[in-house]
């Protein structure tokens, strides 16, 4: 019989052992985004097990932004490995704010240490800053809170991909996409955008000039600009 690489699993918590099975020949085939797994039918004759485990552990891991299922036969049958993680944070964390698992005030202070880390490795490193500069000429041309915000999630996400670091970008653009609404009600009440325009402009000079200290202060400060219930009165 041929060695096919997959090993029959136990049939207690099946599913779950399909998962396992498949995140070890991730590691052990060193699969990547891209890749194809292989077809329902052919993966639950490898492992042993029925179609319905196959499918209910191929539905977890697209949820999880894994895998991306495709219908096809021959060399176009089988989910397709993706790499989305900042997908699968996002939906999680709109769920626990909207059951009030988690409070604003936690993102917000999530949120103040990734991107005060952010511009100051963006600043040391003297980061390309024209994303940064588009959005916020973006934000001039808004036309309305939502329009804003959306050119604001851009500013702060392209800050978190400067500092070079994937899984920080992620986390920030998980973070953005998850409190949106609150974001575009901060906005609401804020009314006039222009001192939020302007910390904008400041966190990006500071990152060009390559002022790490003023880059972290500034994000500081915009924040506290943004929620100011959250922060304490700034002298």
């Amino acid at each position: 019989m041929t060695d096919t690489g997959w090993r029959p699993v136990k049939r207690t918590r099946t599913f779950e052992d399909v998962l396992a099975q498949i995140e070890r020949r991730i590691v052990e085939d060193g699969l990547t985004a891209g890749d194809r797994l292989p077809a329902e039918r052919q993966l639950a004759e490898q492992l042993g097990v029925g179609r319905s485990s196959v499918r209910e552990a191929m539905r977890v891991l697209e949820t999880l932004g894994v895998v991306s299922s495709q219908v096809g036969r021959g060399p176009d049958a089988g989910a397709v490995l993706t790499s989305r993680p900042d997908t699968a944070l996002t939906d999680l964390l709109r769920l626990h704010l909207g059951l009030a698992s988690l409070e604003l005030r936690e993102v917000i202070d999530t949120r103040l240490m990734i991107e005060r880390w952010a511009a100051d490795r963006a600043a040391t490193a003297r980061a390309d800053t024209s994303a940064l500069a588009a959005a916020l000429a973006a934000m001039a041309s808004a036309s309305s809170a939502e329009e804003f915000v959306e050119h604001d999630t851009a500013f702060h996400c392209a800050l978190a991909d400067a500092s070079g670091n994937r899984l920080i970008a992620a986390i920030m653009r998980s973070l953005r996409d998850s409190m949106r609404r609150y974001a575009v009600e901060a906005v609401d009440r804020l009314g006039d955008t222009s001192v939020l325009q302007a910390d904008h402009a400041r966190i990006l000079a500071a990152v060009g000039a390559g002022d790490a200290a003023e880059a972290a202060r500034a994000v500081t400060e915009h924040l506290a600009h943004a929620y100011p219930s959250l922060f304490p009165p700034m002298p």
